[in-house]
């Protein structure tokens, strides 16, 4: 059975962006908090001379640059390569956010941002990126397509909020594996997000209410008593 690969290598993130004070929070946020990789640079010049020289999972753009624009850069690097790009625009630059949107980006954050919502973009744009995205994933009667982010029960399409998708996105990553509630928060949440475990609970007994054939006697969501969780495909 397709099943989404954990990603091995730690995410590249390059971020664009001509103030400093970012670029260092960023770099000190994603790096020893989340253990992504991060190369920051000011503007596009410095950009393009970082992707001659290595490989990146995703680049961070903001879109007001000295020198050549963070739209005219995105145009380039769409032109050069298909690498997830998430970029920042201030509150007030609607139009060039629907022009970076329609260039080929993945999405946006407005500025000021919490570099918090930033790391949940980030992440969702990872996992839609990822090459074992592409899939269809099935078990019972239940069929995820994890491009479309779309899941269907006996060929009718089921609503589920984002965080009851990204949960069940982990226990497909982690199938008949013991996942620990602190685990399982801090991989689909961040901690910063959800401090209290409980919400993993209340999102597991969601997640049964729709994709078990009896959520009262659940036989892939399955509580490991003193741990947490394990997903039995």
């Amino acid at each position: 059975m397709p099943m989404l690969r954990v990603m091995e290598q730690m995410p590249h993130i390059l971020v664009v962006d001509d103030d400093r004070e970012i670029r260092d929070l960023l770099a000190r946020f994603l790096e020893e908090k989340h253990r992504m990789r991060v190369t920051a640079v000011r503007d596009t010049r410095e950009a393009r001379r970082a992707f001659a020289n290595g490989h990146y999972h995703l680049v961070v753009l903001d879109l007001m640059l000295p020198g050549e624009s963070g739209l005219d850069f995105a145009r380039w690097l769409r032109s050069q390569c298909d690498v997830p790009i998430v970029i920042l625009t201030a509150m007030g630059e609607e139009t060039d956010r629907v022009i970076g949107l329609e260039l080929g980006a993945d999405d946006y954050v407005p500025k000021p941002f919490s570099p918090r919502e930033l790391l949940a973009r980030i992440r969702a744009v990872l996992r839609r990126a990822s090459p074992d995205s592409r899939k269809v994933v099935r078990f019972s009667e239940v069929e995820i397509d994890l491009e479309r982010r779309v899941v269907t029960k006996r060929g009718e399409e089921l609503k589920l909020t984002p965080a009851e998708y990204n949960l069940l996105a982990y226990f497909l990553q982690n199938p008949d594996r013991p996942l620990t509630r602190d685990m399982i928060l801090n991989s689909v949440w961040g901690y910063e997000f959800f401090p209290n475990t409980r919400t993993v609970d209340a999102h597991v007994v969601k997640l049964r209410q729709k994709l078990e054939p009896d959520a009262n006697c659940p036989r892939h969501f399955l509580t490991v008593h003193g741990v947490g969780y394990r997903f039995l495909p």
